[in-house]
């Protein structure tokens, strides 16, 4: 996903006043939250694009919606108001996760499996994988897919580790036809 570069710095100065106070965690958790309510209220963005509601309104609504929110999180939701870059937020969450995952030396992983993992797989599968990327832990999104038949797919970035059922039998079939064709 690219973001736009208001974005990254919104993210940045907000990481570094984080960082600055201790509250990377708190503040990433909160992000996370504010971005989890804006996606499930598509209108939330269409009410702040309307002209019908002056900044000061919009803020209003903000404070209200927003109120148990870090000071800092809620004064960048302000500003964004206030600059009109609401529809950026989703995006300044984003940019800070990642800013926070690099300063952390964690990485995202998406780990598909026939079925859910426990937390003791997961935190294998991390410790494992880390070490391959070069990063300190990963967080792991586990996805199912029965397609798979058994083993794992894990894909953190561009690279992907297949050791499922599925795709070694696509390989031996691969390898079979490509023998029977040269007989």
């Amino acid at each position: 996903m690219s973001r736009s570069a208001a974005a990254q710095r919104y993210a940045e100065a907000l990481y570094d006043v984080a960082k600055a106070h201790g509250e990377e965690a708190v503040i990433e958790q909160d992000l996370r939250e504010v971005k989890k309510v804006l996606e499930a209220n598509p209108e939330f963005f269409e009410m702040f694009a309307s002209p019908k509601l002056d900044t000061q309104d919009k803020q209003k609504i903000i404070r209200e919606l927003f109120a148990g929110a870090n000071g800092h999180v809620l004064n960048m939701l302000l500003l964004v108001t206030e600059k009109k870059r609401t529809d950026e937020v989703p995006d300044i969450a984003d940019e800070f996760i990642r800013l926070s995952y690099e300063n952390r030396g964690i990485a995202e992983a998406t780990v598909y499996s026939t079925r859910f993992l426990t937390e003791s797989e997961a935190a294998a599968i991390s410790e494992s994988f880390s070490r391959k990327v070069g990063k300190q832990a990963l967080r792991i999104e586990n996805v199912v897919d029965p397609s798979l038949i058994g083993g794992l797919r894990v894909q953190i970035g561009n690279r992907i580790y297949d050791s499922s059922v599925s795709s070694k039998l696509e390989s031996l079939q691969r390898q079979l036809i490509g023998r029977s064709t040269k007989l």
